[in-house]
């Protein structure tokens, strides 16, 4: 289970002046403009956008499967160079191999790392239970609701005991009453390990329901209009769910979010 490391003066994650472009039959499409920040350990950052702004771009770039155009980003003070167990990916839709049961997929990281047999089998059952599929072991992905399939795709990130969890809109397929167990199950592994998550999501709602910063992109190119710190995640952990979303300081920062949103929200370069 990974704690909370003592703050150091190298921030966790650092980008520096990135920007994206994506090469095109006429011109390049600009998805990201210079943009600059940095994610500190143990923070839950939203990463806030209407559709087409660079949000996913930019966990790519992150998670170091997509190179940025200009700038760079470190982890730990190191550049990053291509993908790393240390560094968590969730998408929107589970990458599940369909020829392996709940604990197999859950345990592939695991055992391309080489990790000691005993050590998977106990790592894997803990996550497992802890995502709620105890009794699940054995059925595969096929044999289960999406979201299901979406704790195993958590749990099989959480088990290689990752510094960063990105998470590319991994609930925005699912139904409403499912997605509000999986945001609690979500924010609850959170508080538990104090893994630092960086989540990509349109939706304003989920970003105060689980971030303690929420940074709100412009439309493509994407570049940082405002932060904002809401408390209302440690709220929900403290079983004031139910009246969170009716508070006047949660239906004040809403409306700003909203007003930042809209404000920017003209034609795409």
């Amino acid at each position: 289970m990974n704690q909370l490391r003592q703050k150091q003066e190298e921030p966790l994650l650092a980008l520096n002046h990135i920007s994206f472009r994506y090469p095109a039959k006429k011109d390049e499409i600009t998805a990201l403009r210079s943009l600059s920040f940095t994610v500190e350990t143990g923070e839950f950052l939203c990463v806030l956008g209407p559709s087409g702004c660079g949000k996913s771009t930019l966990l790519r770039m992150i998670a170091g499967f997509l190179k940025p155009t200009q700038g760079e980003i470190r982890m730990d003070g190191r550049r990053i160079q291509g993908p790393d167990w240390h560094r968590g990916v969730i998408f929107q839709a589970p990458t599940l191999y369909s020829w392996l049961n709940v604990r197999e997929n859950i345990a592939f990281g695991l055992k391309m790392r080489k990790t000691a047999k005993d050590e998977i089998r106990n790592v894997t059952q803990s996550y497992i239970e802890r995502v709620g599929l105890k009794g699940f072991e054995t059925k595969k992905p096929y044999e289960l609701s999406g979201g299901m399939k979406q704790r195993v795709s958590l749990a099989r990130a959480l088990v290689n005991q990752p510094d960063l969890l990105l998470m590319d809109e991994p609930l925005g397929a699912l139904d409403a009453l499912t997605r509000q167990d999986m945001q609690a199950l979500v924010r609850k592994i959170w508080h538990e390990t104090g893994n630092t998550v960086l989540l990509v999501t349109h939706d304003v709602d989920e970003a105060l329901a689980l971030g303690t910063r929420i940074m709100v992109l412009s439309s493509r190119p994407g570049r940082i209009l405002n932060e904002f710190y809401p408390d209302f995640t440690r709220r929900f952990l403290s079983g004031d769910g139910e009246e969170v979303q009716y508070l006047p300081e949660y239906l004040a920062m809403r409306r700003e979010i909203m007003k930042e949103m809209i404000r920017e929200s003209g034609p795409a370069e």
